[in-house]
């Protein structure tokens, strides 16, 4: 058994020593097979090196000739579209702008191919063609810019811009034709839309082009004349001072209101739609905007100030002031919107323009009221009037203070250069108060010239209680101040206090005791006194002396009522009150006057020809004073 086993085990191991012998062999054969291989790969690869560098080379060639192909294929289109470009810049935009654009394009794009490609003479050759093209083409867009620009640009209608125009307010408003100028309103529309992307397209185009000026004096040229003709429908051209001063009064007046309406019109209506055309055309170029509608609309807006300008420089006259506080105020109010249309350093002579005449009207108002003053004062002295009324001068001055009021706002702007740090109102209060002053001056004056010394007195008072009552009356007595208007009534008093004095001095001094008494009692106080006692009658006293005393009164009572029936006290309340003040004065000294003389002489021949009035009649007679102007 075990030799069996060592026989097997040494079979195995013969076998075993045969197989590695036998792979010793094989990897010996595989490994000179492998160099082998080797040198005859190194020998291909020698062999195969020029065929590759030939195939190399092919291919280099190959993609310049690509290249050079694609090189001339450029040059070929572009010089195609050239050719197909010209035929249509040849012809007019007029028949398709949309062709006519894209052929501009097809220039500008060989323009940049030619001017980038160093092509020789001919690329020099299509260059300067493209050139030509190019320049023709800016000429027929300009002319079909204008052409477009001209048929679309139709002065506006007067219908249009009323139907553009804010409902009236009031029915006020409506009979002047004025706008509110707080509501909404619409924009008329000055070229039709339908036209206006044409225009921004061309307009856009003339930037590329270069030729972009032009087109802003084309725009400049037919947009102006045609606001001009616009305004010129409305009746607005240049005026000069010389015009205004030939209008009448009436027609002045007239003139003004439509003038501010037109104004309005434009700074609402007519500037605004200008401007929103001018942003749709030129859309996206700011300073060109701006520049075209200064341009636009500078020589119209001159036009249209021109005529406030001349009032400026017209003639003066008291009235003129209200003329020139409605302007005023008129283009203040519009001030703001002026700004917000004008907007922009293009723009700033514009708005220069406007902001001028503004500051023209209110230095024209303050000379028109400082030389209304210096009139007054120079107003001449001999023009009086006969029965102690009012002077026309006078109630014209407090109707006119009346007026004045009205524009409180606009005269507080005026002279608020000229307030004492207590605000503007202290300058317009000081204007105001000075032409009453002025007014009382020339009053002073004429009141001197008066023969009778009363009817001077009496002229003074009536004239500055109407001042006064014109003044409370109205809503310048908050401007004023209650302290003024409570002086001027102490005036009037003043005034009324020596009317009695000098009118009935006389009559009084008839009444007096003395003279007729060796024991004279108490006499009048003054001459506008009332009577005290006379005193008891100690003395021996003349009838005859009585009786001339009786006649004397009768005189001077008559003549001074005879006299001042022709005069006048306008204000009913006024003479009432004087007559009143008369009687409480004169009654009471002659009933003691009656009651101590009147027994010598009521038993006398012929006494009810001293005894001549009761009491009762002279109060009568004095209810007949002043009653030649009787209110009715």
């Amino acid at each position: 058994m075990v030799a069996a086993e060592a026989a097997l085990l040494r079979e195995k191991a013969s076998l075993l020593r045969n197989s590695m012998c036998r792979s010793e062999a094989v990897r010996d054969g595989s490994a000179a097979a492998v160099a082998s291989i080797g040198r005859r790969m190194a020998a291909v690869d020698e062999a195969v090196r020029p065929a590759q560098a030939r195939t190399w080379s092919a291919h280099r060639a190959h993609d310049n000739v690509a290249r050079s192909l694609r090189a001339v294929e450029a040059v070929v289109r572009h010089l195609d579209g050239v050719r197909e470009a010209e035929a249509v810049i040849l012809e007019s935009p007029s028949k398709s702008v949309t062709a006519y654009l894209e052929a501009v394009d097809k220039l500008k794009s060989a323009e940049d191919f030619f001017t980038s490609k160093r092509i020789g003479k001919a690329g020099d050759d299509a260059l300067k063609r493209v050139d030509e093209l190019l320049h023709k083409a800016a000429a027929e867009l300009e002319n079909e810019f204008s052409r477009v620009l001209s048929e679309c640009s139709k002065p506006v209608e007067l219908e249009h811009l009323l139907s553009c125009l804010p409902s009236r307010s009031s029915a006020k408003d409506s009979a002047e034709s004025q706008p509110n100028p707080g509501a909404v309103r619409s924009l008329p529309t000055l070229v039709d839309p339908r036209y206006v992307p044409r225009l921004s397209k061309l307009a856009q185009k003339s930037v590329e082009l270069g030729c972009h000026q032009q087109f802003v004096k084309i725009y400049r040229d037919i947009r102006s004349s045609t606001l001009e003709l616009t305004l010129k429908q409305l009746g607005v051209e240049y005026v000069q001072a010389e015009e205004v001063q030939a209008a009448q009064a009436e027609s002045l007046n007239a003139k003004i209101a439509h003038w501010i309406q037109c104004l309005q019109i434009a700074v609402k209506l007519l500037f605004p739609s200008e401007r929103a055309l001018c942003d749709q055309i030129f859309q996206g170029k700011h300073a060109w905007k701006d520049h075209c509608f200064a341009a636009a609309t500078s020589k119209t807006l001159l036009n249209l100030l021109s005529f406030g300008q001349a009032i400026t420089e017209s003639k003066t006259s008291p009235d003129k002031v209200f003329l020139l506080l409605d302007m005023f105020d008129a283009t203040l109010k519009l001030q703001s919107e002026v700004e917000t249309i004008f907007v922009g350093d293009e723009c700033a002579e514009n708005r220069k323009s406007a902001i001028t005449l503004v500051k023209c009207l209110a230095q024209a108002a303050k000379k028109t009221l400082i030389d209304f003053k210096d009139s007054i004062v120079k107003e001449s002295p001999k023009n009086t009037t006969a029965d102690g009324d009012v002077h026309p001068l006078t109630s014209y001055v407090g109707n006119y203070i009346k007026f004045l009021f009205d524009y409180h706002s606009s005269l507080q702007l005026i002279f608020q250069e000229s307030s004492n740090g207590d605000g503007t109102k202290s300058g317009l209060v000081s204007e105001i108060t000075g032409l009453i002053h002025a007014v009382e001056t020339n009053l002073d004056v004429k009141a001197k010239l008066y023969k009778d010394h009363a009817l001077g007195i009496l002229f003074l008072m009536n004239n500055i209680n109407y001042i006064v009552r014109s003044i409370r009356s109205s809503e310048v007595k908050d401007l004023v101040g209650d302290d003024w208007v409570q002086r001027r009534r102490r005036t009037v008093q003043q005034h009324a206090t020596q009317y009695k004095r000098a009118a009935w001095g006389k009559v009084l001094e008839c009444l007096s005791a003395q003279g007729l008494t060796s024991s004279v009692g108490s006499a009048i106080e003054g001459i506008a006194g009332s009577v005290g006692s006379i005193g008891s009658h100690s003395g021996t006293t003349s009838t005859s002396v009585i009786k001339a005393r009786f006649k004397s009164f009768n005189k001077q009572f008559e003549e001074v009522c005879q006299t001042q029936m022709n005069w006048a006290i306008p204000d009913k309340e006024l003479r009432d009150n004087l007559i009143l003040a008369v009687a409480e004065i004169l009654l009471p000294a002659y009933r003691s006057f009656l009651k101590r003389f009147g027994p010598l002489v009521e038993n006398s021949h012929h006494a009810s020809k001293y005894m001549k009035y009761t009491p009762e009649a002279l109060e009568q007679a004095l209810g007949n004073l002043f009653a030649k102007k009787l209110p009715q």
